[in-house]
């Protein structure tokens, strides 16, 4: 094998890396407030969701060797129209969402370390630290977060493990019964909108070129990662709910990992799991930061975008870097983590619920079987509708900002098209 070529482990770690991000650590608590015990059957359905959408990845990716990924699947299944161009600006904005959420969940768990009087000014200031810092890295040597990443993964792998192993023995049965579970309606909910901590699979796609003998490394890549991913949070959600009773959990709900350590593994434990938090969510901000901006450039490639997007200073893509650190900067500041998940979510789930249809157009060319990228279309469409229900019922001023940001992505999308007259084109594998 070429030694500059990925093998099936580095695939999955990519995976993993991704997917074990920043979002578990956010969006767990989050997941009980609207689950309650049943936690872990939330997090096993946005499993399955995402287990029955790398099919069409994985036979996407074998099929269209690109670094363009998700933009170059929707582009050879759609071609180069407004739905789309709005698709793909659809995604870049999800992905400034996650970029958020990563902020968001820094500053929460950096904020416990301060006196409670500070902690609301604390986790302010630390969420735009964080971001001005991780774009200042990106614009000097984004490897030197890079070089430590696979001991960050290692790190809080064993965190999260240490957690599993200590907490499951003192695990209460009576706390994970179907009694103590929401409505089916609230749990489906609860599954998506923590759907976002399992979006990061989508990475995998990116290596394709890169990945030796894609066609047998890719498939088999992909679902590991998302097995030992689904498998590993089910764990830790019930685990949490478990040993920690729902009303403490949603009290601490944006560090809700850390309080639920402290009664098995001591203020050690919870300090533990907060450092892990914080380096967990500082290499996924700097990975997809990295990545979002370089998608910034590829949608500008295909034309729909700016062109200056398209150019790159210091071999960088620098205008795209700003202009997405600076939408993060406004959302993770202005919103708060419900009205953050449920825009991440709902936008993936759209956009994968596009990708799964794409590949069920694609299935001559790509080999499958197209009654399961069908499946895949229709679960994404009926768990984002789900969502959008039950945030209508609970929380309509979450709804409010999912339609904005679909409609900003098609609104700037014919905007540009009209405003530009510029041509749209799709992208070879080598650009």
């Amino acid at each position: 094998m070429a030694q500059d070529k990925m093998g099936f482990w580095s695939v999955v770690a990519v995976g993993i890396g991704g997917m074990v991000g920043g979002g578990i650590f956010a969006v767990l608590g989050l997941s009980v407030q609207l689950a309650q015990g049943g936690a872990p059957v939330a997090f096993a359905i946005a499993g399955l969701i995402a287990l029955i959408t790398t099919y069409a990845y994985a036979q996407l990716s074998t099929t269209f060797v690109s670094r363009g990924g998700t933009v170059t699947f929707l582009n050879k299944a759609f071609g180069t129209g407004v739905f789309t161009g709005s698709l793909n600006l659809l995604l870049w904005l999800s992905y400034i969402v996650m970029l958020s959420l990563y902020a968001s969940a820094f500053g929460s768990y950096g904020a416990v370390f301060f006196p409670e009087s500070m902690q609301f000014w604390a986790k302010h200031l630390l969420i735009s630290g964080a971001i001005v810092g991780i774009t200042g890295l990106n614009l000097l040597s984004a490897e030197i977060i890079g070089r430590a990443e696979s001991w960050i993964v290692a790190f809080k792998l064993l965190i999260l493990g240490l957690f599993i192993a200590l907490g499951i023995r003192g695990v209460d049965p009576a706390q994970l019964q179907p009694d103590t579970w929401a409505s089916p309606l609230a749990m489906v909910s609860g599954g998506m909108i923590i759907f976002l901590a399992f979006e990061g699979f989508e990475l995998m796609a990116n290596t394709a070129e890169d990945v030796h003998q894609p066609d047998r490394t890719l498939p088999r890549a992909f679902y590991a990662a998302v097995l030992f991913v689904l498998v590993l949070y089910v764990l830790i959600a019930g685990t949490t709910v478990g040993t920690l009773t729902t009303d403490k959990i949603v009290e601490a709900k944006e560090y809700a990992l850390a309080a639920a350590a402290e009664p098995f593994m001591g203020q050690l434990g919870f300090k533990l799991v907060a450092i892990a938090a914080l380096l967990s969510t500082a290499s996924a901000l700097n990975a997809t930061l990295y990545g979002t901006a370089r998608l910034s450039f590829i949608i500008a490639q295909s034309g729909e975008l700016p062109d200056v997007l398209e150019k790159k200073i210091w071999n960088k893509p620098i205008e795209g870097l700003l202009i997405t650190s600076g939408l993060t900067l406004l959302v993770a500041n202005l919103f708060n983590v419900s009205s953050i998940s449920t825009m991440g979510s709902s936008g993936f789930l759209l956009i994968f619920a596009a990708v799964n249809y794409a590949n069920f157009r694609l299935y001559r060319q790509t080999h499958s079987n197209r009654w399961i990228s069908l499946l895949g279309t229709i679960a994404c469409i009926a768990a984002v509708t789900v969502l959008l229900q039950q945030t209508a019922r609970t929380q309509p001023q979450n709804l409010w900002v999912v339609v904005v940001m679909v409609g900003l992505a098609v609104a700037i999308e014919v905007g540009y098209r009209r405003l530009t007259k510029r041509h749209i084109h799709l992208r070879s594998p080598q650009d």
